[in-house]
């Protein structure tokens, strides 16, 4: 019996190989789409779930909320303070670490390196992140000071073919040679981790923030990662209902001039485990950026709609046809054949189909998979056993695709009754309503692609809009050189002018701040007469920054050398406190952008101009905040991602933390500009390595993610209409060879082949139109969400609405047209001779 039943669904499916290759191609293409999001999907949410013990580690994050504006700051970073505070106070913490991002310089064979992923830790960073190692006691690896940890790659790379093990590395802190025991070898981290390191060095922090007491003292230096690890069977909710009174214990009082604010206010910590770090609300200060759970839940949405609409397609199709399969039920009825036999048949048949389209949709995938992972940089893998196969799911998977496609048609065609088929002597019947369904789920198909084109739309629309709105400075023709080296501190005035004097170099400007610079100097302000305090970038520049950057003036002058007021420096690198508090007691002068001009209460630029604010440019709590008079207003800069709110900023003319050297150039020649800066480089600094980035090629990189996504989406998008295309095509072909007649008599009594083609186009546009209704509402709210997560956004018109549905509808009638024009140039004669 089942042999008879594989024997007829074969027959069947070669009997109509448009039927065949339409709907296989259709399921096949939903199938490999619908497994691609899902591994995609399962590599995002397995971020860290390798990571021994991970269960009992958690990262401090710190929240906080601008009362001006309501803007929340999500960091993955916390205080060094609030990581030693945390296991002074709460007993279920076993250990906790605290890591830094730094990029030393190792020097090798004569040659300087520079490292660019590292972090400087200052316990035994491995005994709490427990990574697996190559090479040497992950436990022991980080035991003592100044021993140092590589990953694969980062040992081959220093040390070649050797055994990096036991070797020494020669660091340059501080303007000073260190060297650093190699004790351990770790695995090259996978891609599927928030952590992002090729070498961790332990540190005497004492030693390396000589300069900085307040790094590991202050509640407002935000500048690393702490990690604790919980003793087993600890409650981490009993830790975190507990912070608020941790909070009130441990974070003092502050003074801001004539009052007292805690840094605590408008601050929260929170505890969060490895694996849920990647998906997590925190989104700033990041070693690896994340993802957020909205964008997988619509990736998974996306696989979803997709493998319904294939599933749509199979049982439009099968409807369409089992209706010409009337006379064959009838006979096999009249030969003996139950209703269930022929539901076990029909269904067969349909799983027959889903098998097939598994089996290409499987090879689509194989090929497709290597694609997709370089382009969204994910270790994607397809493997079949294990605990990650996906042998199960797609068997799983095929049985229901299977079954959702033919299980109507199956019941639909089992019902026909022998006697009224054969007594009309018809060899199709049609269901009442079953026109409609069809309707209704071509609908539902042309909703999702209509959705899935204005998504892709809106999310290219803004990308563009991101890399090419004016961001309040001139990035083109810019030259960005990093100089946070502690040597070249005393050079780094000589060093601006030779490069000045370069063919093609127009200016030169020292800065604390640029072109999406990671630095980011909070302090609080306050206007005399007002007790609020707000928060303000404040960065140290010299008087060439607004002219090297294209900064404009907006009100008020610039900053002058000349005039002693102007400068501010504080003494660096090396501190001294008595010289700092003389400094901060007689004040200086100081530039602000209009948005910190607002914020301080200047509805007009030109008002900020003379007047005195009071600025805490110190971490010492003891020290008195600066009175600054604000000379300049210039317009808002934004020097970091659109995404990112636009921060008041406060500029002063000083030399501390100046870890950039910005060059504007007009040569025609960009790269000999960065190859003869590079040679001054090497005559200054033999022992440090160059970087020099050009702005434009920055700002690029500051939005990868979104471009990964517009892409994404428009692949999918394609896809889906492609899917829905395809059971467009069978209907219209079903339904012009259904048709044949009518057709024929209409070109007897006077139609034209235009009049004819309108019908048909007219009868599948209609859907597309309805489904325009449907979609627009949708993507609209799901879209309005999206462009919120942006500072800066394009407004949400019906630009894209418009355009997607005209793209839709033009899809759909170009592809019914070909049926429409073929059945409409017919002979009639041969049309009325058609049964």
């Amino acid at each position: 019996m089942w042999r008879n039943y594989l024997t007829v669904g074969i027959r069947a499916l070669l009997k109509n190989r448009t039927y065949a290759v339409v709907n296989i191609a259709g399921l096949a293409l939903g199938i490999a789409a619908c497994l691609l999001l899902i591994l995609y999907i399962r590599y995002e949410t397995g971020y860290d779930r390798w990571l021994p013990d991970a269960e009992r580690t958690y990262q401090v994050q710190s929240f906080s909320t601008d009362r001006e504006t309501g803007d929340e700051y999500k960091l993955r970073m916390s205080q060094y303070v609030a990581g030693t505070t945390l296991q002074k106070d709460f007993p279920q913490i076993e250990a906790r670490v605290h890591a830094s991002g730094t990029s030393p310089v190792v020097l090798s064979g004569g040659e300087a390196l520079e490292v660019e992923d590292a972090i400087r830790v200052d316990g035994p960073f491995f005994d709490i992140v427990r990574l697996p190692f190559v090479a040497g006691d992950p436990l022991r690896a980080l035991s003592e000071v100044n021993s140092a940890v590589l990953s694969e790659t980062e040992a081959r790379r220093l040390f070649g073919n050797e055994s990096a093990l036991g070797k020494t590395l020669t660091l340059i802190e501080r303007g000073e040679r260190v060297d650093y025991r190699v004790t351990g070898v770790m695995r090259d981290i996978p891609k599927n981790s928030h952590l992002n390191f090729t070498m961790v060095i332990r540190s005497d922090f004492n030693r390396i923030f000589a300069d900085y007491p307040g790094y590991m003292t202050s509640w407002g230096e935000i500048s690393g990662w702490n990690y604790v690890r919980l003793r087993p069977g600890a409650d981490v909710e009993a830790i975190r209902a507990g912070l608020p009174a941790w909070e009130k214990r441990n974070i003092p009082d502050q003074a801001f001039g004539d009052r007292m604010e805690n840094p605590g206010t408008d601050q929260d910590w929170k505890l969060v485990n490895v694996r849920d770090v990647h998906l997590g609300a925190a989104d700033r200060a990041v070693m690896r950026p994340g993802n957020d759970r909205a964008t997988i839940i619509t990736f998974a949405v996306v696989a979803a709609l997709i493998l319904a609409m294939a599933c749509i397609n199979f049982t439009n199709l099968a409807t369409a046809r089992a209706s010409q399969r009337a006379r064959e039920v009838a006979l096999r009825k009249v030969l003996g054949a139950s209703r269930g036999q022929l539901i076990v048949q029909f269904l067969g048949e349909s799983m027959l189909v889903a098998l097939l389209a598994t089996i290409v949709g499987l090879s689509i995938a194989e090929l497709m998979l290597p694609v997709l992972a370089a382009f969204l940089d994910a270790d994607l893998q397809l493997h079949y056993l294990g605990s990650d196969g996906v042998l199960l799911p797609v068997v799983c998977l095929t049985l229901i695709v299977g079954a959702a496609g033919g299980l109507y048609p199956a019941f639909f065609l089992s019902r026909f009754q022998p006697a009224q088929v054969l007594r009309a002597n018809k060899s199709a019947a049609e269901t009442p309503g079953s026109g409609r369904l069809r309707n209704a789920l071509v609908v539902a198909q042309f909703a999702v692609s209509n959705g899935l084109i204005i998504c892709t739309a809106i999310v290219y629309a803004q990308t563009v809009h991101a890399r090419t709105a004016d961001p309040g400075f001139d990035r083109e023709g810019v030259l960005q050189l990093e100089t946070g080296y502690r040597g070249l501190i005393p050079q780094l005035d000589s060093l601006a002018k030779e490069i000045a004097r370069i063919d093609g170099v127009r200016s030169v400007a020292k800065t604390s701040i640029g072109v999406s610079t990671s630095s980011t100097m909070g302090r609080g302000v306050r206007v005399p007469g007002r007790s609020d305090v707000i928060s303000s970038g404040n960065y140290p520049v010299d008087e060439n920054f607004f002219t090297t950057m294209g900064v404009r003036l907006i009100a008020g002058r610039n900053f002058d050398a000349a005039r002693p007021m102007d400068e501010t420096s504080l003494p660096y690198p090396t501190p001294n406190p008595v010289a700092e508090r003389a400094i901060v007691e007689r004040g200086g002068n100081v530039i602000v952008n209009q948005l910190a001009a607002r914020r301080l209460g200047f509805a007009n630029p030109a008002d900020a101009v003379g007047k005195e604010v009071r600025v805490a440019v110190s971490l010492d709590p003891t020290m008195p905040m600066m009175p600054v008079t604000i000379v300049g207003v210039v317009q808002d800069s934004r020097f970091r991602s659109i995404r990112i709110p636009l921060e008041p900023m406060m500029y002063r003319l000083a030399r501390e933390y100046n870890n950039y050297i910005v060059v504007r150039y007009d040569s025609a020649d960009p790269e000999s500009v960065r190859r003869r800066i590079g040679e001054l480089w090497k005559r200054f600094a033999p022992d440090l390595p160059y970087q020099a980035r050009f702005g434009d090629e920055i700002n690029a990189e500051l939005y990868d993610a979104e471009e990964a996504r517009a892409k994404t989406f428009a692949g999918f998008a394609i896809l889906a209409i492609a899917v829905a295309c395809l059971g467009l095509f069978g209907l219209a072909a079903f339904t012009a060879e259904r048709r044949t007649k009518e057709i024929g008599i209409r070109k007897v009594f006077g139609a034209r082949v235009r009049d004819i083609v309108q019908l048909l186009a007219w009868q599948f546009s209609k859907p597309v139109i309805i489904a325009n209704l449907i979609a627009w509402p949708v993507a609209w709210w799901v879209m309005r969400d999206w462009l919120n997560s942006f500072d800066a956004r394009i407004a949400l018109g019906p630009t894209p609405f418009l355009l997607a549905g005209a793209l839709a509808l033009f899809i759909a009638i170009a592809t019914v047209s070909g049926h429409a024009i073929r059945v409409a140039r017919a002979n009639p004669i041969h049309a009325l001779r058609y049964e």
